[in-house]
């Protein structure tokens, strides 16, 4: 057996929600290989994004008139999530990040961890997803 299916399979046996299948269509914003499980679409959409060792999605800035913004809940693994100008932060199991409009940051997983976080767009008004660069290797290798 492939040696990450089989670290995916032993990390999704040890979590409460589903990995999801392949993160298809945003794969060009994410470095490595992403998966996206929908839990919920109403209300508030929330998704599990599970992320293999090294994975992490391109620096981004969720903008809103009022309002909005991203929350990072996180489920199992290791991570990172950074602010532009700010030094990385390590997450784990149990660590919430509230992101508010308009801050520039990437999350992902650790290099020798798989990751997964909850994550929902806090309501806003006019709110959108502004993809930007890529969160370098150079860069990522010196966490």
């Amino acid at each position: 057996m492939n040696e990450t299916i089989k670290t995916m399979q032993e990390y999704a046996a040890s979590m409460p929600f589903p990995v999801g299948e392949p993160n298809t269509a945003f794969a060009q914003y994410f470095i490595g290989q992403s998966y996206l499980a929908p839990l919920s679409l109403e209300q508030v959409p929330v998704f599990n994004v599970t992320f293999e060792p090294r994975c992490r999605n391109n620096w981004h800035i969720h903008h809103a008139a009022s309002g909005g913004g991203q929350m990072l809940i996180c489920v199992g693994g290791r991570g990172w999530y950074q602010e532009w100008g700010k030094p990385a932060r390590a997450l784990r199991p149990g660590d919430v990040v509230n992101i508010p409009a308009g801050v520039k940051h990437w999350h992902g997983a650790a290099s020798d961890s798989w990751f997964g976080h909850l994550a929902g767009e806090v309501p806003g008004e006019g709110g959108k997803t502004q993809l930007c660069e890529p969160m370098s290797d150079e860069a990522y290798n010196q966490l």
